[in-house]
């Protein structure tokens, strides 16, 4: 048998002897089965079938599980990240409103949380507060300061920047000016209380804690030197406790405002001498803080804060040499010896203050 009688398709076999009627002396080959077959169905001497490996994942499939991993990697960062921003904002939301928790404004007083500490943050929180007094008397015009303590107009100052006035006019930071009457006066103190006509409304000085002042602390001084309306002076707390000795008659009145006409001093005695002129002889001593604020006439009856904005003094005295050797001299000013009457007194005074006569 030649190849061209082989069947079509089928394996080639060998060849047989023909038998010479044109059939072949063996019987033919069986049919070839599909080699599946034989792995399907393995006979006694078929090798088993090689374990299939299996298909790996479609490339699109694992293309598309990576970004799909870093979407969700990068979505929790974004939750984290997004989570704390808004804690941020809402912090600061809630800084903003001062409503709760750590506000914009220090407890009980004006001054922003971001701004406490320094000075010119004291300063625009306190000075809308303090106030420049006028005093007219049959001895002459005097200029000292006071500090608004409610919103309807109750002013603290000193005892000695009012005694004897006829007539009071108080303007406060914005210009704008009253009429003020006398409700109470302490001159053992030095200290007294006006209040305003007809006013509301007002910014108001947050009254402080003297006690826990410490020697070295910092402090702003805020008052009306010279009639200048709102002047600021920093410093520190010098000493706690001096005796300072002031005059407490009208008499006295009389010459502080005469003095602080020509550029003169409250008069005051520490340590046995006498400052600033003759204090007479109706006296009254009293505990001060001391400070290197720099105080000058006009300052008396203003506020020596603390730099969280509370008031921890009334000024009421300061040590000028040039005044105090007698010349009268208009270039007297301050030399760093400030007094300030501590605000626990004020505060325990202020119910009698309030219960004064006006005389």
């Amino acid at each position: 048998m030649t190849d061209s009688h082989r069947p079509s398709g089928e394996y080639p076999y060998p060849t047989y002897p023909s038998s010479g009627n044109g059939e072949a002396a063996y019987p033919p080959p069986p049919a070839y089965e599909p080699a599946q077959q034989d792995a399907a169905e393995p006979g006694p001497h078929a090798w088993p079938a090689p374990t299939p490996a299996p298909e790996p994942a479609p490339a699109p499939e694992r293309r598309v599980k990576r970004p799909l991993a870093l979407l969700a990697a990068v979505a929790i960062a974004a939750a984290a990240i997004g989570g704390g921003t808004a804690t941020l904002i809402g912090e600061l939301a809630d800084n903003g409103s001062g409503s709760t928790g750590s506000g914009s404004v220090v407890s009980g007083t004006n001054v922003s949380q971001s701004s406490a500490g320094t000075v010119s943050g004291v300063a625009a929180a306190v000075s809308p507060a303090i106030v420049e007094i006028s005093a007219s008397s049959s001895a002459g015009d005097a200029t000292g300061s006071g500090v608004v303590i409610t919103s309807d107009g109750e002013i603290i100052t000193n005892n000695h920047v009012i005694s004897g006035a006829s007539q009071i006019e108080v303007a406060l930071s914005t210009g704008k000016t009253y009429t003020a009457d006398v409700v109470g006066t302490d001159a053992d103190k030095d200290l007294a209380l006006i209040k305003l006509q007809d006013a509301s409304g007002l910014k108001t000085a947050s009254l402080g804690d003297s006690s826990s002042v410490k020697v070295g602390d910092q402090v702003v001084a805020i008052g009306s030197p010279e009639g200048l309306t709102g002047t600021v002076t920093s410093g520190i707390v010098s000493a706690l406790d001096r005796d300072v000795t002031v005059a407490k008659d009208e008499d006295s009145s009389g010459q502080e405002q005469q003095q602080q006409q020509g550029g003169g001093n409250w008069p005051f005695e520490f340590g046995g001498q006498q400052f600033n002129g003759d204090t007479g002889t109706s006296k009254t001593t009293y505990k001060a803080l001391q400070t290197d604020a720099s105080l000058n006439p006009g300052n008396s009856g203003g506020a020596l804060i603390n730099m969280n904005g509370e008031i921890i003094g009334i000024n009421s005295a300061m040590y000028s040499p040039s005044s105090a050797s007698g010349s009268g001299s208009s270039a007297a000013g301050s030399v760093g010896l400030g007094f300030a009457i501590p605000v626990d007194t004020v505060k325990a005074d202020l119910d009698t203050l309030r219960g004064g006569d006006g005389s």
